[in-house]
């Protein structure tokens, strides 16, 4: 697996109810896929193939567009030819490191 996102995906038409529900559809979505992931306050990561990655973000956004008018989503990719667990080891390299 060689590609880490970090997205957020949520509607944008609520009002100021709790976006909560609809972050766990798409969480549920995520889950469904079988990738690696973790679930962070502002965002979640997914690991995988570029492919299967962007399949998950696009499933996402079908599961909430089914009762949003418009719905917010951003992201960062981290590519790294030949990399294998990603999510831990990253964390974990700079944990080692501290003092």
């Amino acid at each position: 697996m060689s590609i880490i996102i970090d997205f957020s995906i949520f509607p944008m038409d609520k009002g100021d109810q709790s976006l909560s529900p609809y972050v766990a559809r798409a969480l549920d979505v995520i889950k469904q896929s079988g990738l690696p992931y973790q679930l962070g306050p502002m965002g979640t990561s997914i690991e995988g193939e570029w492919e299967e990655v962007m399949a998950v973000v696009a499933a996402c956004f079908q599961e909430l567009k089914q009762d949003s008018d418009r719905v917010f989503l951003s992201f960062n990719a981290d590519y790294k030819k030949g990399r294998n667990n990603g999510l831990t080891n990253k964390v974990q390299s700079v944990q080692e490191k501290l003092r």
